[in-house]
């Protein structure tokens, strides 16, 4: 159970996310939130319900799909937005590539980085102004850079040196025709934070997050999932362990770690004690270089 000092955080939290949904709510002309089934997005939707409910949401759901996504994720994508009644608009990269956008060297590159691609695309299409998605800033280096409303320029480039300031919680959220926000407004969680809301809010999560047998094949420190996309490569083993993934993506990049636990209590006192963060532990594609994730955000990619 959360304790009370915990609790108070949490409720702390939880006010200035809503505080920031409302701010895009009131200042932004055409805002979406970014909703992929993953378990930050599932915070972001529960969070978004309390600001506006009884009310439908101001602003649609978008989901770039690789084409590459956990079946099981897409499923409770679906599923979710459903429930909830509100509209959901997926744009894939699979049609980015179809258009020559996006052109990939194999079938089975990874399509992570080529979101950002699609993703303007779809900025483009319904001129959104304004991109709520669930980062935060212990994920990665880059991330820990940013500022709860992110400028993009008309390029949709990001530019560390160049954002604008957030001093006592006013943020200038004003972008000419063409220029949009990325918005974070679980920029100041962290991944036990979010694990401890999911527990207290009874929200519900894809069932890969949750540990259960899988094929996997240790490489570089990782257990790659086999899958058609991630096959053995020659030499390696396949073993079958009890795994569960802390975050979900593309998978052809994001691995799952060895786990036990099948409860979000249980998950919760396993993250207490992880001493390595959940992208360092389960992403392939940052592990090329520290640099990775900040080149990938300049590009677009969100």
């Amino acid at each position: 159970m959360v304790n009370v000092q915990a609790r108070s955080h949490l409720d702390w939290l939880e006010a200035e996310a809503i505080y920031i949904l409302r701010e895009v709510a009131a200042e932004c002309e055409r805002p979406v939130l970014l909703f992929s089934g993953g378990k930050d997005s599932c915070v972001l939707l529960r969070l978004a319900e309390k600001a506006f409910r009884p009310q439908a949401f101001p602003f649609p759901l978008m989901h770039i799909d690789t084409g590459h996504n956990f079946a099981e994720v897409i499923e409770f994508r679906d599923e979710r937005a459903q429930q909830l009644g509100e509209r959901l608009i997926v744009r894939s990269v699979e049609d980015s590539i179809a258009r020559g956008s996006v052109v990939l060297r194999r079938e089975t590159d990874s399509r992570n980085a080529a979101q950002a691609v699609t993703l303007l695309e779809a900025i483009e299409e319904f001129r959104f102004d304004a991109c709520i998605g669930g980062a935060r800033r212990d994920e990665e280096k880059a991330r820990a850079k940013e500022r709860i409303f992110s400028f993009r320029d008309e390029f949709g480039q990001w530019d560390p040196k160049a954002q604008r300031p957030e001093l006592w919680n006013l943020y200038n959220t004003k972008v000419h025709p063409g220029e949009n926000m990325r918005v974070f407004p679980i920029s100041n969680w962290t991944e036990l934070d979010v694990w401890q809301y999911i527990e207290r809010e009874q929200i519900a999560l894809p069932s890969i997050y949750f540990a259960h047998e899988r094929e996997v094949v240790p490489r570089n420190g990782l257990l790659v999932p086999v899958t058609p996309l991630t096959l053995p490569q020659e030499g390696e083993t396949v073993e079958t362990r009890s795994v569960r993934f802390r975050t979900v993506g593309d998978i052809s990049c994001t691995c799952p770690v060895a786990s036990t636990a099948t409860t979000v209590d249980q998950i919760v006192a396993e993250t207490v004690i992880s001493t390595v963060t959940e992208r360092g532990a389960t992403r392939m594609d940052d592990q090329t270089s520290e640099a990775s994730m900040e080149r990938r955000k300049k590009e677009g990619y969100f």
